[in-house]
C-alpha cells in the first residue's frame, strides 16, 4: 500500500541519455538527420504515389499508408529524443509519458496489421493473379487500412489506462530513451500487481506478434509454393521481386520487436536495451523508404521523372527572370 507521506511521480528523467554536453551533440546530430531523412523520405514516397496514376494499385496504397504511418510513428518518440539530448534535465510529465506510449504503440501496432494485410494482398496477386482485381478493390484497400488503424489505436488503450491509475512514488528515473510500457511498470509503487501486469503486457505482446508473424509466414509459404510452380526463372524473379520490399521491412522490424518484446523474464543491460529500442524505433524507419524506393524500378522512374520536371520548371522560370 501507499504511504501518505510518499510524494508521487509527476515526471520523469530519462537516465540512458548522456550527460556530456559534447556527447549528446554527438547523438544529436545523426539522429536529427535520421529523423528528417524519414519525414522527407516518406512524404516523397506518398507523393509520388499519389501524383502517379500508374500507381494506384493496392500494393502502392499499401506502401503510402505505411509511410503515412510511419512519419506518426517515429514523430511520437524521436522530437522528445532530440530535445532531451540539448537539455539538462531530459524529463517527461506523467501525462506526456503516458501519451508518448499510447501514440507510439499504436502506430506501431497499425504498422503490424498493415504488414499483415500487405502479405495478403501479395498473396492473392500471385496465387489468384485472375481474381486479384476484383477481390483487392479500392474499397476493401481503404477498409483494411482503416481496421489496421482502428486495431492499433483501440489494442493499447486497456494497458494505457490501466497504468495511469498506478502510484509511482519511488525513483522516477526511467531507464530508457522514451516511455514504454516495462521500464515505466518497474518505478510504479505496488510491486506485486505491476509484477503481475508485466506478465500480463508481455503475453498480449507475444500473441499480438506471433499472430502477425504466423500470418505472414502462411501468406509466404503459399506464395513460394506458387513460384516454384512457375517455369520460367524470369518468370520466378518477377514474381518473388514483387515480395522482396516487404519482406525486408517485415524481417527488419519484426526481428528488433521480437527482441524487445518477446523476451518474458530475460533482461537486458541498459546498453542492450537501448541498442534494441533504436533498432525498430529509429533504424527500421529510416531503412523503409531506402527499401521501398531503391529496390522499387516503378517507384525510382517516378522519382526520376517528376526530378526532371522540377528542373524543368525552375530552368523556366529562371529564363523568364
Amino acid at each position: 500500500m501507499e504511504s501518505s507521506n510518499q510524494t508521487i511521480a509527476q515526471e520523469f528523467i530519462f537516465s540512458a541519455f548522456p550527460y556530456s554536453r559534447g556527447d549528446s551533440v554527438i547523438c544529436f546530430v545523426p539522429l536529427l538527420f535520421i529523423y528528417t531523412f524519414i519525414i522527407v523520405g516518406n512524404l516523397v514516397i506518398i507523393s509520388v504515389v499519389q501524383l502517379n496514376t500508374r500507381l494506384h494499385t493496392p500494393m502502392y496504397f499499401f506502401i503510402s499508408a505505411l509511410s503515412f504511418l510511419e512519419i506518426w510513428y517515429t514523430t511520437a518518440t524521436i522530437p522528445k529524443m532530440l530535445s532531451s539530448l540539448l537539455s539538462e534535465k531530459k524529463s517527461i510529465s506523467l501525462n506526456g509519458c503516458l501519451l508518448q506510449m499510447y501514440f507510439f504503440h499504436s502506430t506501431g501496432i497499425s504498422e503490424v496489421c498493415l504488414l499483415t494485410a500487405m502479405a495478403f494482398d501479395r498473396y492473392l496477386a500471385i496465387c489468384s493473379p485472375l481474381h486479384y482485381p476484383t477481390i483487392m478493390t479500392p474499397k476493401l484497400c481503404a477498409q483494411l487500412t482503416l481496421s489496421c488503424c482502428v486495431c492499433g489505436f483501440i489494442t493499447p488503450l486497456p494497458e494505457i489506462t490501466w497504468i495511469s491509475t498506478l502510484p509511482f512514488c519511488g525513483s522516477n528515473h526511467l531507464e530508457h530513451i522514451f516511455c514504454d510500457f516495462l521500464p515505466v511498470l518497474r518505478l510504479a509503487c505496488t510491486d506485486t500487481q505491476a509484477i503481475i501486469m508485466i506478465q500480463v503486457v508481455d503475453i498480449v505482446h507475444a500473441v499480438e506478434i506471433i499472430t502477425a508473424v504466423m500470418l505472414i509466414f502462411m501468406s509466404y509459404i503459399g506464395i513460394v509454393a506458387v513460384i516454384l510452380r512457375i517455369r520460367s526463372t524470369e518468370g520466378r524473379r518477377k514474381a518473388f521481386s514483387t515480395c522482396v520490399s516487404h519482406l525486408t521491412v517485415f524481417l527488419l522490424f519484426f526481428g528488433s520487436v521480437a527482441l524487445m518484446y518477446l523476451r518474458f523474464s530475460a533482461t537486458y543491460s541498459l546498453f542492450w536495451d537501448t541498442a534494441i529500442a533504436l533498432a525498430f524505433a529509429v533504424l527500421s524507419p529510416f531503412f523503409n523508404p531506402i527499401i521501398y524506393s531503391l529496390r522499387n524500378k516503378e517507384i525510382k522512374e517516378a522519382i526520376k521523372k517528376h526530378l526532371g520536371q522540377a528542373k524543368i520548371f525552375f530552368h523556366k522560370t529562371r529564363d523568364l527572370k
